[in-house]
């Protein structure tokens, strides 16, 4: 057990030591509200925070309502309020609290406020990617039971699109040996349309002792829509098909089967005292195939330490099949975990 949790922990060290070192011209500019004008780098806007790279400070949080104008040469895709997508620069404006996005050889005057998203487009691979890793850990002596968890993600950014990849590794030891584990993996492609809506390809893998199913892969297709995506949140609902085939624990063969999904999703990022970000979501999973159906529920808050790119939260998951492929297995499954994460910029 001591091994294993050490060699786990040797590897989440090694994921966050930064695997580049980029040497970017810091020529973008952000006038405060108050009149300051600060030179340095936009690395990015989402749910009303700039992010923001200053020689001498690193990165830092300015919060997009003390903006007043920006100016960029870059080129950024730009998601606004009312869904529109534009690939622009920024331009300043004379008016309060306005910025000119430089299409081409357009203008368009827009209200700050209206940015809900702003990725600059890089043809640099580690420069369009950013991510979160996180690590738990639980040991108890006197029971020799220690519960390991290792999860994170990596968003790599396209024009009108990105990749996602996420996993999560839950595992209980007993001494030496693996108890329990749940395991999952997923690579999804999310497509944005035009006017809130957006496509979702998924292929993922995943594993479950407690539910009975020793390797389960799925292929999930769905269309999404964004219901409320402001400067703090994102409340966006998706419906789909679910293609799986499925292992079991058991000698009761593989199975193949097609489902209906539904999902909800809502993203709160708070950068006001204290800071505080919220994941959460619901997905139910009724089978077309088959007289079954499968639910599941997770919840992700957590609030920043030492800086933005520190955090501490716990994770919550709760999973629910009507017929779990293997014989006399649990109906359900949850867990409850501290985490400490590390954000990649």
């Amino acid at each position: 057990m001591n091994k294993t949790i050490l060699y786990s922990f040797l590897f989440f060290i090694a994921m966050i030591i930064p695997l580049k070192s980029t040497i970017a011209q810091k020529t973008d500019t952000i006038v405060h509200i108050n009149g300051n004008v600060m030179k340095g780098e936009i690395k990015k806007i989402v749910y009303g925070v700039v992010t923001w790279k200053m020689d001498g400070m690193g990165t830092i949080s300015v919060e997009e309502i003390k903006v007043n104008t920006m100016i960029s040469k870059k080129k950024f895709e730009v998601k606004m309020h009312s869904g529109a997508i534009f690939f622009a620069s920024f331009g300043a404006s004379k008016e309060h609290r306005k910025v000119y996005l430089l299409i081409g050889d357009q203008k368009k005057l827009v209200n700050v406020e209206e940015i809900v998203e702003a990725y600059p487009i890089r043809k640099s691979f580690w420069m369009r990617t950013t991510g979160n890793f996180s690590l738990g850990l639980n040991i108890s002596k006197g029971s020799d039971v220690a519960t390991l968890v290792f999860s994170g993600n990596l968003d790599y950014r396209k024009q009108r699109g990105h990749l996602i990849l996420n996993w999560d590794s839950n595992n209980t030891y007993q001494g030496d040996t693996l108890a329990a584990n749940k395991a999952d993996v997923a690579f999804t492609w999310e497509r944005f349309l035009k006017i809130d809506w957006s496509t979702f390809v998924t292929l993922s893998a995943s594993q479950n002792s407690e539910l009975g199913t020793k390797l389960r892969i799925g292929l999930d297709l769905v269309g999404a829509k964004d219901l409320i995506y402001n400067d703090w949140n994102r409340l966006y609902a998706g419906a789909g098909l679910n293609i799986t085939q499925e292992t079991p624990f058991d000698d009761s063969g593989v199975e193949e089967d097609l489902a209906g999904l539904i999902t909800l999703n809502w993203k709160v990022y708070k950068y006001t005292a204290p800071k505080f970000w919220v994941d959460a979501n619901i997905t139910f999973l009724p089978y077309l195939t088959d007289n079954r159906y499968r639910a599941e529920f997770n919840l992700n808050p957590q609030v920043s330490i030492f800086s933005d790119d520190f955090k501490i939260g716990f994770k919550f998951y709760y999973i629910y099949d009507s017929k779990p492929p293997t014989e006399n297995a649990s109906n359900d499954d949850y867990g409850l975990n501290l985490q400490f994460t590390y954000s990649l910029h």
